[in-house]
């Protein structure tokens, strides 16, 4: 019975510890949270009284019309379920469930964006327009969009610029080129397959990425 307690105390110490792990009263009305997730970085807003407004993929309510679990906190596999899917939506959660463990930036994007923020109520009321499901795109359309468009007007991704440019030099360079040539050549002489039209075709290729690079 002892035993009981003692484990009841501890997890009650633990949960205690975690229900208090983020300050509230640092987080003003149209603050710009971030957060790291899976590959990315989350985003969202505050709307005040532990609550954050964010877009989100999530997989569940496309398969279940359970509203009680959609409203549970998303998990990394039901929110990269989602990213496939293009499944999301711009939800209210409290401020645990929306960092997920992780420690919470405040309106770094200040010092990122040239633009200076809207007035804190004004970025509020946007989030809050905007809650619902959305059509998703993890290029054109994501978290980072929702809240760039709330607190400074303009919806842009910086995460998807770096993306774009990194998948660029890698994909646009000249070892791709001559990979590309060397890999196409292979094959047709594996195939047995080596015409004009083939080598033509492998040529163009590998000299529209070389002259991307």
């Amino acid at each position: 019975m002892f035993l009981y307690q003692l484990l009841n105390f501890f997890f009650g110490l633990l949960k205690k510890e975690e229900t208090s792990k983020h300050d509230l009263s640092l987080y003003k009305r149209g603050d710009l949270l971030e957060v790291p997730r899976t590959l990315f970085t989350h985003f969202g807003i505050y709307l005040g009284n532990d609550r954050v407004a964010h877009l989100i993929p999530d997989i569940l309510p496309a398969i279940s019309k359970d509203k009680s679990a959609i409203a549970k906190m998303v998990t990394n596999n039901r929110l990269l379920m989602g990213v496939i899917a293009k499944v999301a939506s711009v939800r209210v959660d409290c401020v645990e469930d929306f960092a997920y463990g992780a420690e919470i930036l405040i309106n770094h994007m200040d010092k990122i964006c040239k633009r200076p923020p809207l007035d804190g109520e004004e970025v509020a009321q946007r989030a809050e327009k905007l809650l619902g499901s959305v059509t998703y795109s993890l290029l054109w359309y994501n978290c980072e969009h929702y809240v760039m468009y709330c607190r400074y007007g303009v919806a842009i991704s910086y995460q998807t610029y770096q993306f774009c440019t990194t998948v660029r030099k890698i994909v646009f360079s000249r070892i791709s080129a001559y990979l590309t040539a060397v890999c196409g050549f292979c094959v047709m002489l594996h195939l047995g397959c080596m015409t004009p039209t083939t080598v033509l075709f492998t040529f163009l290729i590998s000299f529209t990425i070389w002259m991307a690079s």
